[in-house]
């Protein structure tokens, strides 16, 4: 008598489609999606519903959407192994997201430390999406019953916020979903401001030299690299007092496999000059074959939007089933 297989866990992950991924998105998750894809049932969101809490310019929103598509399958999402989509090409993400906001508490929501920092950030535009964005990101977890999600320093708060949600739902309707636990992955480097070392690299930074695209050519990264702030011992070592150094190793340790000891050494007495210029060259290599497939995948707009159309048919799938539960459960007509 055969045994039925087992389900691979499911994990579903998403990225604003806010401008160019930078080389912290890539370290910190693009890279590893991909890697995923083996273990686990994958889904893979562009999170373009989440992008509407800032005022986006409706042109360029499009564009980005697509490219940020097309930059996670240059990256290595298969989407003969994984489910690739935009969330507002399935309407079950919003429809439960109201149906969430009803079962999570004023009180819950104003303790989120990224509306608090965002207000301030925006603070010509602190509107109602940007409060009950926790919601429809729980919503976007829950749809799917994903038993895992990947997630950030930045938002343990807004996972925890949806597994309270989800058990407090699943106590009083009976259960319903999945209670998804953080993924926990191979400890990666968390790359840094290359002008700022104390601050998380990010593409809003006013100063272009403070991050690295991964669509910026090898002459940019050369001149990114070189501009890196470091100190004046001129030694390449890790330390805590030596910010710049220390994240430009992370960097070149990710990218190349090398220990910070290894790197260490590779480096003894040549100073700072030949130890940026490995860093550039290790960042070129990496993303140099990422580069040519993302022109490719962009410059084939109907296989692009036939992997997205597909992606958005198959996750319909899954999300309506668990909509339609949830719209039974707490008594919404359905005909």
């Amino acid at each position: 008598m055969s045994e039925t297989p087992l389900r691979k866990p499911r994990i579903l992950s998403g990225i604003q489609p806010t401008g160019t991924f930078t080389l912290g998105n890539y370290v910190g998750a693009v890279r590893n999606w991909g890697a995923l894809q083996q273990e686990y049932e994958c889904l893979y969101m562009v999170a373009d519903l989440h992008a509407l809490t800032v005022r986006q310019e409706a042109a360029a929103l499009r564009r980005q959407t697509r490219e940020a598509a097309a930059m996670l399958l240059a990256a290595g999402i298969d989407p003969g192994r994984s489910i690739l989509f935009v969330q507002s090409h399935v309407p079950a993400h919003a429809q439960l997201a109201w149906v969430l906001s009803c079962n999570t508490q004023f009180g819950e929501l104003s303790r989120m430390t990224q509306f608090k920092d965002k207000s301030a950030k925006h603070a010509d535009n602190v509107n109602a999406g940007l409060f009950t964005y926790p919601a429809l990101m729980a919503a976007d977890i829950l749809v799917y019953n994903a038993d895992l999600v990947p997630v950030g320093v930045d938002q343990k708060q807004h996972l925890e916020l949806t597994r309270n949600v989800a058990q407090r739902f699943n106590n009083l309707y009976s259960p319903t979903f999945t209670v998804p636990e953080p993924y926990i992955g191979k400890t990666g480097a968390k790359i840094m401001s290359l002008q700022e070392p104390e601050k998380k690299m990010s593409k809003s930074d006013t100063n272009a030299n403070s991050f690295i695209l991964m669509t910026d050519d090898a002459d940019t990264n050369l001149r990114k690299c070189k501009r890196a702030v470091t100190d004046s011992e001129g030694v390449v070592r890790a330390a805590d007092d030596k910010p710049g150094v220390t994240n430009l190793m992370s960097i070149y340790g990710v990218l190349t496999g090398k220990s910070f000891g290894a790197i260490e050494a590779e480096f003894a007495g040549q100073g700072y000059g030949a130890f940026k210029e490995a860093v550039a060259a290790s960042i070129i290599d990496a993303f140099a074959p990422i580069q040519a497939e993302y022109a490719r995948i962009l410059a084939d707009k109907a296989y692009l939007d036939g992997v997205l159309s597909q992606g958005a048919a198959r996750a319909a799938g899954l999300a309506q089933r668990t909509l339609t539960k949830v719209y039974k459960k707490v008594g919404l007509l359905q005909l």
